[in-house]
């Protein structure tokens, strides 16, 4: 089924119904999202980010079905991708599942700044996490060409804006991939707000 536009729903094409560890202390359901404006060599989700079209469309129905059903088991609702805050009428969805009671939180890359305030000042999410890929100057290489140094900087530095309005509710991560240094880590980890930490992930191979 092709992705519809005008229905944010139609996005979804991916649906893990309890995970302990993309939400770390919660028992959450995971949503996620298909297309991606990046094509980062080492991403997981490459069908998902690059052809979400031919992956099994999970429903609305379904999906609010489940929540209703198990919203006394679980602690919160992670919206995922591919790239969430590239969805048009990712507002819409948030409010949905928000109105049924459960926190949801919001992974992204970061590249669209705008979006990741407004849902955190509309008080959507209760949680932001950014995925800070390493320093600026490798995102070209790390992004395959699809963001460039100066684009990265410049949405990042609205990004650390809403971590330091939001605080804790805004956490940066960072996947240790092989093009990635020990140097590169600790230059990208300086440029958070002082308030703000790097938590690292273990890069895993695609199988």
């Amino acid at each position: 089924m092709q992705l519809d536009a005008n229905d944010p729903w139609s996005y979804v094409r991916g649906f893990q119904p309890v995970s302990l560890c993309d939400w770390p202390e919660k028992v959450s359901l995971v949503l996620f999202f298909g297309t991606c404006n990046l094509r980062c060599p080492t991403c997981h989700n490459w069908h998902l980010a690059v052809n979400p079209e031919t992956l099994p469309l999970i429903s609305r129905k379904a999906i609010l079905a489940y929540l209703r059903s198990r919203r006394n088991w679980l602690d919160g609702v992670v919206i995922s991708g591919g790239e969430p805050a590239g969805i048009p009428g990712l507002k819409d969805v948030c409010a949905a599942i928000k109105e049924r009671g459960l926190p949801l939180k919001v992974d992204s890359n970061g590249l669209r700044p705008r979006i990741l305030h407004d849902l955190l000042a509309a008080d959507l999410v209760l949680q932001v996490a950014v995925d800070l890929k390493g320093p600026f100057a490798k995102y070209p290489e790390l992004t395959g060409g699809r963001c460039s140094s100066r684009q990265a900087e410049s949405a990042f530095a609205s990004v650390f804006e809403t971590a330091v309005e939001f605080g804790s509710r805004v956490s940066f991560r960072c996947t240790k991939v092989p093009a990635l240094t020990r140097e590169d880590i600790e230059l990208a980890r300086s440029c958070l707000p002082a308030s703000h930490d790097l938590v690292l992930q273990d890069y895993v191979p695609r199988s």
